[in-house]
This record gives structure tokens, C-alpha cells and sequence, in this order.
């Protein structure tokens, strides 16, 4: 691999604190979760649009009947995911919610086992059960502060899913198309969903206070485009091991925001129970063999 410009840790540090700021802007506005969901979309379709216009429209040609579909189908789960999971921090805490959203490896491995019928090895069970026993801890003391906050979790459990299912519908299109273009075609889906959405459930499109657009915007700019843009750099000189790993600390950044700006306070059971669902992940997703031969490689010869 060629020396990298920068050590890829730091843009992999900034891109964590990057998507941990989403939670902390959808807490911060004071619109419905489709319409923040909605504009969080357009504004990210909106500054990509004069990258993908000068040089990606060709590649509009090559999208054949199944990845329209599969394309529709991805656009539309994301826009859901994103509405669930925007809803759910209306009931539960930015931690809960965001460790819950964390456990798409999991769902993603089950979606693989089911519909491509994936084999399990152990591994993957311990992991599993480790992680869901931590998620049952999660929801059990948060059922115990209320029941509205459970019903927090459970919708982030289902935005969970569904941002999966994205994925899932998303690799097979995204083998033939440039990042830029994919997520153009499938962001556009989305906002074109999320537009309907709104509309459909009667929610206002404005006017909103100068705060909320700035939240709008910033949703846009600093996780979506900044934070997963920096993870997509990153992977030319680390393993996708490493980026996986990094994202699981996602709820960590979250959480320290939220204590300093929300005042949440962490009970013992989402501090644990937290703690548990990364470490099944952990588990789940990293080759150790090749992380511990990572940190024992000279800093720029990744």
C-alpha cells in the first residue's frame, strides 16, 4: 500500500466524532422525525449534486431494471431507519439508543444467514448472545426508568434492522457503481420517501426557527458526508476490520455529548449493558490476528 498523506487514525478519530454528533443534532432540533430525517437527506443530496452532475451522471446509464429495485428498495429502508431511529430519541437516551443502533452486524449477519444461508460458527454465537444480552440489559433497566423509554429501545432496535436490510439491498448495486453515484441515486430515493412521508402524515415543512435549519444542515454535512466520507478514505490503508471496530464507538462520543450537553446521566445498567453489546461486537467483527500485526507495523507503513 502507498504511504498515507496523514496516519489514517486521525481522520478515522474525526469521522467517530463526526457520527456521534447525529444523535446530539436530532435531540437539538425541534421538528418531527420525518422532517428532520427529510432535510437531513436533501441537504446532503444537495451538496453532492455538483460533484455527481460534473462527473458521474454517465454511470446512470449502467443501472439495469434490478438495480433500480434494489435501489428503491435500499432508498426506502434508509428513510424508515432514519425516522425510527430520530423517534426513538424522543423516548429513550441518546446512549441506549445509539448502543441499540449498534448492533447492525449482528442483524446484518443474520440477514446473510437467512437469505444467503451463511453458515454459523462459533464465533459468531458467543458474540451474538453476548450482545443481545447486553441490548436485554440495556432495555430492562431503561423498562425500569419508564416504559416510554423501552419503547425508545424498541424502535431503535426496528431502525436497526432496517438500516440492514439498506445494506444488504445496497452491496449487490454498489459493486457496479462509484460511491458517489450509488449514494446519490440512493439518498435521492430516500428524500423523495421522507418528502412523501411528511407529506402523507401531515407534518410542516416550516418555517423553522434559524436553529433547526442550522441542525438540518449540520446533520447533512458533519455524519454523513464528513464522518462516512473519512471512514471511506481511511479504508485504502486499513482493514475494513479497523472502520467496523472504530464505528462501535460511536455511542461512547454520543454519550460524553449528551452528559455535557443534555445533562443525561448514565444509570448502571446502560453503563454495563453498553459495555457488553460493544464487546459481542468487538468480538464479532475483528480479526485479531491481523489488528494486533496492524499495531505492530511502523505508523505510516499501513
Amino acid at each position: 500500500m502507498e504511504k498515507p498523506p496523514i496516519h489514517p487514525w486521525i481522520p478515522i478519530a474525526i469521522g467517530v466524532i463526526a457520527v456521534s454528533m447525529s444523535a446530539i443534532f436530532v435531540k437539538l432540533a425541534n421538528a418531527d422525525a420525518g422532517v428532520i430525517a427529510f432535510y437531513r437527506m436533501l441537504f446532503s443530496v444537495l451538496i453532492m449534486s455538483p460533484v455527481f452532475f460534473w462527473k458521474y451522471t454517465s454511470e446512470i446509464k449502467r443501472l439495469t431494471k434490478r438495480d433500480w429495485s434494489f435501489s428503491l428498495i435500499a432508498g426506502i429502508f434508509l428513510a424508515f431507519h432514519f425516522i425510527l431511529w430520530f423517534e426513538s430519541l424522543n423516548y429513550t437516551s441518546v446512549a441506549s439508543s445509539t448502543v441499540l443502533v449498534t448492533l447492525q452486524p449482528l442483524f446484518a449477519f443474520a440477514g446473510t444467514y437467512f437469505f444467503f444461508k451463511e453458515r454459523l460458527s462459533l464465533k459468531t454465537i458467543i458474540s451474538g448472545a453476548i450482545a443481545i444480552g447486553g441490548s436485554i440489559l440495556i432495555s430492562w433497566g431503561d423498562f425500569r426508568i419508564s416504559g416510554s423509554a423501552l419503547y425508545g429501545d424498541v424502535l431503535a432496535l426496528i431502525a436497526c434492522g432496517l438500516v440492514t436490510a439498506y445494506l444488504l439491498f445496497g452491496q449487490d448495486v454498489r459493486q457496479r457503481l462509484s460511491l458517489v453515484t450509488y449514494t446519490f441515486v440512493v439518498y435521492g430515493i430516500s428524500t423523495i420517501t421522507l418528502f412523501f412521508y411528511v407529506l402523507v402524515k401531515g407534518e410542516s415543512f416550516g418555517p423553522y426557527p434559524a436553529d433547526d435549519w442550522l441542525w438540518f444542515i449540520l446533520l447533512a454535512i458533519v455524519p454523513n458526508l464528513l464522518g462516512h466520507t473519512l471512514f471511506n478514505w481511511s479504508l485504502k490503508y486499513v482493514s475494513t476490520n479497523i472502520i467496523s471496530i472504530a464505528i462501535l464507538f460511536e455511542p461512547v462520543g454520543a454519550a460524553i455529548l449528551a452528559f455535557y450537553i443534555f445533562d443525561e446521566y448514565l444509570i448502571t445498567t446502560q453503563i454495563i449493558g453498553g459495555i457488553i453489546v460493544i464487546a459481542g461486537i468487538v468480538l464479532f467483527v475483528a480479526d485479531f490476528k491481523k489488528i494486533i500485526k496492524l499495531f505492530r507495523k511502523k505508523p505510516l507503513d499501513l
